[in-house]
């Protein structure tokens, strides 16, 4: 039995809604539907409802907690923000480390590698557009477009670039870290600010993505400041701040949900 069930038996006898064993199981399990039944037999527990005073009961349960909210903004401007947040916070990147990466990576790798950055922020930005916009179909599952993403940027690294042994291998690492998460958290800002003004359904997907996204705007200033070129570096460090950042996103967004489920709750 399900919460529609519930409904359909009061408007049919309000008494036999909560005397079956599968009700009674169904209202230890579901705190609205106990709301529901405390408000219709409010008057007694054995007092006769009408069925238009049962549906009148039901209504202004549902439309209690019902108020106004902001329209979404149109698609294109949504997404042309997310684009403006990831552009800006890359050149703010380049602006403050430098640009020396270009110089050590022939054309191909430079065209190759931005490329794939910036077509994977494109990804991660519209799947957060849809997502923004319940009932939105989306071609990529939130939960499969990051693993799917950090799946193929590791491979065009490792096609690209070429797997050499260096000297204070994590010592490097750490450092790119350091310099990229400014730039991260620099976009992670107007990128919340931009999602409030959206309903999201799914704060963890949502911060997944987001945090990706956040994450990819720091692996691209990275990647055009950088000069060391060695496929793990880039991987670890550069696509590494990006896959954490998205962690990151995840449980932010998880603690938000449970905090949410709470409050509905108390």
């Amino acid at each position: 039995m399900n919460c529609a069930d519930i409904v359909r038996s009061f408007v049919d006898d309000a008494a036999a809604s909560r005397s079956t064993p599968q009700a009674r199981e169904h209202l230890d399990r579901c705190p609205g539907c106990r709301q529901l039944v405390a408000a219709v037999t409010a008057a007694g527990p054995d007092a006769p409802v009408s069925s238009s005073a049962a549906l009148r009961t039901i209504e202004r349960e549902l439309v209690r907690d019902l108020h106004p909210v902001r329209r979404i903004a149109a698609r294109r401007y949504i997404l042309a923000g997310f684009s403006a947040v990831f552009l800006c916070a890359v050149a703010f990147g380049v602006y403050r480390l430098g640009a020396f990466g270009l110089a050590v990576m022939s054309p191909i790798q430079s065209v190759a590698i931005l490329c794939a950055l910036v077509l994977s922020a494109g990804l991660l930005a519209w799947s957060l557009v849809n997502q923004m916009s319940p009932g939105s179909l989306h071609r990529l599952s939130p939960e499969v477009l990051p693993l799917t993403i950090a799946a193929c940027l590791a491979v065009v690294i490792a096609v690209l670039f070429h797997f050499y042994g260096e000297d204070h291998f994590w010592v490097r690492i750490g450092n790119c870290l350091k310099m990229g998460t400014p730039v991260g958290l620099l976009a992670a800002l107007p990128l919340w600010l931009l999602l409030r003004g959206g309903a999201v359904l799914s704060p963890k997907l949502t911060g997944l993505a987001a945090g990706m996204f956040a994450g990819l705007a720091g692996a691209t200033a990275l990647q055009i400041h950088c000069r060391n070129v060695e496929a793990a570096h880039i991987l670890l460090s550069h696509l590494g701040l990006a896959v954490l950042a998205s962690f990151a996103g995840f449980l932010l967004g998880l603690i938000a949900e449970r905090l949410g489920t709470r409050r509905g709750r108390s």
